[in-house]
C-alpha cells in the first residue's frame, strides 16, 4: 500500500512537471538540421520550411557540425559558420593566421558560443549574426555557461555576457584577485557569483544586476 499510494502522488507530479515544460516558450524542440551533402552544406529549416545552402570552398573540409533549437554550427578547418531559423544567408568568422579551429561549440536553443586563444566568438539566433570579443594578452577563460537564450564567459578580468536579444557582448569588470565561485545559466539569464558579489545577467535587456554579499564572520 505505501509504494502505491507513492506512485499515486507521483505520477500528477510528473505529469505537471511535463505540462510546464512543453509550455514553456524558451525550450525549443529542434527546429534546425544541419547536413553536408558532397561540398554543400545544407540548413533544413522547419520553422519557415525553408533551406539555406552554401557551397564549401576549394580544399575545405568540415570538422564537425552542431545544431539545437534555432540555431545550428559547421567547424571546417578554415572557418566557423552559423545559422539560425528564418535566416537569409550562412554567416562565418574565419580563422586568424595559427589561430586552431575550436575544439568544440556550446549550443543553446538560440545562442552559440566557440573559444579561440585569442577571442570569443558568439552567435545570435535573435539578430542572427556571429559576434566576438578580444581576449586581452594573458587573459584566462575561467568558466563558461550556455542557457536557452543566454551565455557567459567568466575570465579572471570580467564577465560577459551574451543574449539572443541583443547584439554584442556585454561586459561587467571583475575586481582584483575578485574569482567565480559558482557559474549558472537559465533561460533568460545567468548568475556568477563570487566571494564578493551575486552578478546576473538578464538576456532581455542584455544587462548586468550586482548584489553585494555579506562579509564571512
Amino acid at each position: 500500500m505505501p509504494s502505491r499510494r507513492l506512485l499515486l502522488v507521483t505520477l500528477p507530479c510528473l505529469l505537471l512537471a511535463a505540462q510546464a515544460r512543453a509550455a514553456d516558450p524558451a525550450v525549443l524542440n529542434p527546429l534546425l538540421e544541419v547536413q553536408v551533402v558532397g561540398r554543400q552544406l545544407l540548413a533544413i529549416d522547419s520553422d519557415s520550411g525553408g533551406q539555406r545552402s552554401l557551397r564549401l570552398e576549394r580544399g575545405e573540409n568540415v570538422l564537425y557540425t552542431r545544431s539545437q533549437g534555432r540555431v545550428g554550427v559547421v567547424v571546417t578547418d578554415r572557418r566557423l559558420l552559423a545559422i539560425a531559423t528564418r535566416s537569409g544567408s550562412w554567416q562565418e568568422a574565419r580563422y586568424r593566421k595559427d589561430e586552431p579551429p575550436p575544439p568544440d561549440v556550446q549550443l543553446g536553443d538560440r545562442v552559440a558560443l566557440a573559444l579561440f586563444q585569442t577571442r570569443a566568438v558568439g552567435f545570435d539566433g535573435g539578430s542572427r549574426n556571429i559576434v566576438e570579443t578580444v581576449l586581452g594578452p594573458r587573459e584566462r577563460v575561467l568558466q563558461t555557461a550556455v542557457g536557452q537564450n543566454v551565455v557567459v564567459v567568466v575570465t579572471d578580468r570580467r564577465a560577459l555576457g551574451l543574449s539572443s536579444d541583443r547584439g554584442g557582448f556585454f561586459e561587467v569588470r571583475l575586481n582584483l584577485g575578485e574569482s567565480p565561485t559558482s557559474v549558472s545559466a537559465f533561460a533568460n539569464h545567468v548568475t556568477v557569483q563570487t566571494a564578493q558579489r551575486l552578478l546576473t545577467f538578464r538576456g532581455p535587456e542584455a544587462s548586468w544586476e550586482e548584489r553585494r554579499l555579506p562579509l564571512n564572520p
